[in-house]
């Protein structure tokens, strides 16, 4: 499976410990994880502000983000309203990317649990996912 990890879920996957870290580790592993420019700017801005991530180390990082496979830049018309205007850059990225999987822990993207044909899970769903289906 092609799956476009939302900034929430990437930050927490590569500065925490728990269900998201363990989801992307697996992901990388037994998927393709598709980066979007959007995504990766926020990540950048997050990790260095808030998580205070010293540059040569986000650097490091960044190194590696970019053996993802990129997502082409998008700017796609979205068929329905997205409540904050920022997520738009970054769906319409993952749409035409056409990955499988869209993953958020942003509950307003949660609820709307597909843009176009693009699937919204969030990670406790997708770890389900993959456990049941290798179950």
């Amino acid at each position: 499976m092609r799956i476009f990890f939302d900034t929430n879920v990437l930050a927490s996957g590569l500065m925490g410990h728990g269900l998201c870290r363990d989801l992307l580790d697996r992901v990388v592993f037994e998927h393709v994880v598709v980066l979007g420019a959007p995504v990766h700017e926020e990540l950048r801005r997050v990790l260095t502000s808030k998580f205070r991530v010293p540059a040569s180390l986000w650097r490091e990082l960044d190194k590696r983000l970019r053996e993802f496979e990129q997502a082409p830049p998008a700017n796609v018309p979205l068929a329905v309203a997205i409540p904050d205007p920022d997520d738009i850059p970054v769906l319409a990225c993952a749409i035409a990317a056409k990955v499988d999987l869209f993953v958020t822990g942003d509950k307003a993207l949660l609820d709307l649990g597909q843009v176009e044909s693009l699937p919204i899970l969030s990670p406790r769903n997708l770890w389900t996912k993959l456990t049941t289906a290798n179950a």
